[in-house]
């Protein structure tokens, strides 16, 4: 499931950011409920926490879609084929002179 988000172009920055939003937005309902509806302290809560509980999930897939990253080379290569990829900056580090 991350190989598949990560191939439809979601990144780990994106699903933290959508964690923090979703935090915001139980906010938002939370007092949209309240003031908008006219509706009472539940009502408003539990719209607040259907919202609110989407973060945690948001979170769990930023992590697990870090750690993808950190597996992968900066082409999104394995770890295995990041050796073959000929010059690398070790290979240059001493050899540039002013």
């Amino acid at each position: 499931m991350i190989r598949a988000l990560q191939k439809i172009g979601l990144r780990s920055e994106m699903m933290y950011i959508a964690g923090v939003a979703s935090i915001g937005m139980s906010v938002a309902a939370w007092v949209a409920s309240y003031f908008g509806e006219r509706a009472d302290t539940d009502r408003a809560d539990r719209w607040g926490l259907f919202v609110g509980e989407w973060a945690p999930t948001f979170f769990a897939l930023g992590v697990a879609m870090r750690i993808e990253e950190a597996q992968q080379g900066p082409q999104g290569l394995p770890e295995q084929e990041r050796g073959q990829q000929g010059e690398r900056a070790e290979d240059y580090v001493g050899t540039v002179s002013w």
